[in-house]
C-alpha cells in the first residue's frame, strides 16, 4: 500500500514525557519518509512555534504540520490554514473557569502562555513546563486567540466535571483532554479528525494513504479520521480502542521504527 502523509502526536507519542527532544532515530525516520517522497510532521496540540525545538531546529520535521491541535495548517514550511476562537466564548470559559476552584485558562502569544485565569500553582501541577514560561494577565487579549487551553491543579475527576460542564454550557467551542487534568478549547466540530481529512484534501491524497499516530483523547478524532490509525503501548484505552493498528512504546522509538518501514515500502502491521 503506497503511503502519502505521516502524521503523529508528539507528546506521549514520539517525545516520552519529561523529554524536551524527540530521539536522533525519530529524526532520521522522519527525513527517510522525506526522502521517500512522502509527507510527514507533527499533528500536535503545541502551537507552531514551539515545535521546531522538539526536532532539534531540523525544520524539515515540521515543514509539514498540524499545530495547536488542528486550528494551524502548514504545508512545506508555509501557514495555509489557521482557526481562530470566538472572544464571547472564550470569555464565558474564562468566567466558568473562574469560579470552578483550582482552575485555570492560558491563551497564548505564539511562544508566551498568558495566565488570564487561575494560578500559577496550579498550573505547575497540570502542566510545570508552561508554568515556568507563563505570564499572568488580567482577561483576555485584545488579538485574535489560536491557542487556549484549561486546566485544574487537583484530579482527573475534577478536570472531567470541569470539561462536561464547558462542553454543555459554551455550545461554541469543543473541550477535550489532551492530558488527565489538561485540555484544548477548540471551534464546536474542529479538531485533528477535521484538519487531517482538510490537509489531505489540500494535498491531493486519499484517506487510505494517510497514516496517523497518537495516544491520548485528544488525538481520538484523528485516530477516528482515517483508516490506517495507530496508537502507541500506554495510550489511554479510547485512543487504543480508536486506533486500528497498535505499535510499541513511545519510549522505544516504536513509532520511527514503523516510519522507517512506511519509507522503505514496506507494510509493518
Amino acid at each position: 500500500m503506497a503511503i502519502k502523509l505521516i502524521l503523529t502526536d508528539i507528546d506521549g507519542t514520539i517525545l516520552p514525557r519529561g523529554q524536551r527532544v524527540v530521539s536522533p532515530r525519530t529524526v532520521a525516520a522522519f527525513h527517510a519518509a522525506l526522502d521517500a517522497g512522502i509527507f510527514v510532521g507533527p499533528a500536535s496540540g503545541r502551537g507552531y512555534a514551539w515545535i521546531p525545538d522538539f526536532f532539534g531546529g531540523d525544520t524539515a520535521c515540521c515543514a509539514t504540520a498540524l499545530a495547536t491541535n488542528g486550528m494551524q495548517a502548514y504545508v512545506r514550511g508555509e501557514k495555509v490554514m489557521e482557526q481562530t476562537l470566538p472572544p464571547a466564548a472564550l470569555e464565558r470559559v474564562r468566567q466558568i473557569v473562574t469560579e470552578t476552584p483550582s482552575a485555570g485558562l492560558l491563551v497564548f502569544d505564539e511562544l508566551t502562555p498568558l495566565l488570564v485565569a487561575g494560578s500559577v500553582a496550579d498550573l505547575a501541577v497540570a502542566f510545570p513546563s508552561y508554568a515556568e514560561k507563563c505570564v499572568v494577565a488580567e482577561g483576555l487579549p485584545d488579538f485574535p486567540v489560536v491557542k487556549a487551553n484549561v486546566f485544574v491543579g487537583t484530579s482527573a475527576d475534577d478536570a472531567a466535571r470541569l470539561v462536561a460542564r464547558l462542553n454543555a454550557e459554551v455550545t461554541e467551542l469543543d473541550v477535550d483532554r489532551a492530558l488527565p487534568t489538561y485540555s484544548n478549547v477548540q471551534p464546536r466540530g474542529w479538531n485533528k479528525g477535521a484538519a487531517v481529512r482538510w490537509l489531505a484534501e489540500r494535498l491531493g491524497v486519499g484517506l487510505d494513504e494517510v497514516v496517523v499516530f497518537g495516544d491520548a483523547d485528544n488525538d481520538l478524532p484523528m485516530l477516528e479520521a482515517v483508516p490506517n490509525s495507530v496508537a502507541v503501548a500506554g495510550a489511554t484505552p479510547e485512543a487504543a480502542a480508536a486506533a486500528r493498528w497498535h505499535v510499541g512504546a513511545c519510549e522505544d522509538d516504536a513509532v520511527a521504527a514503523t516510519i522507517e518501514a512506511l519509507a522503505a515500502g514496506a507494510w509493518p502491521f
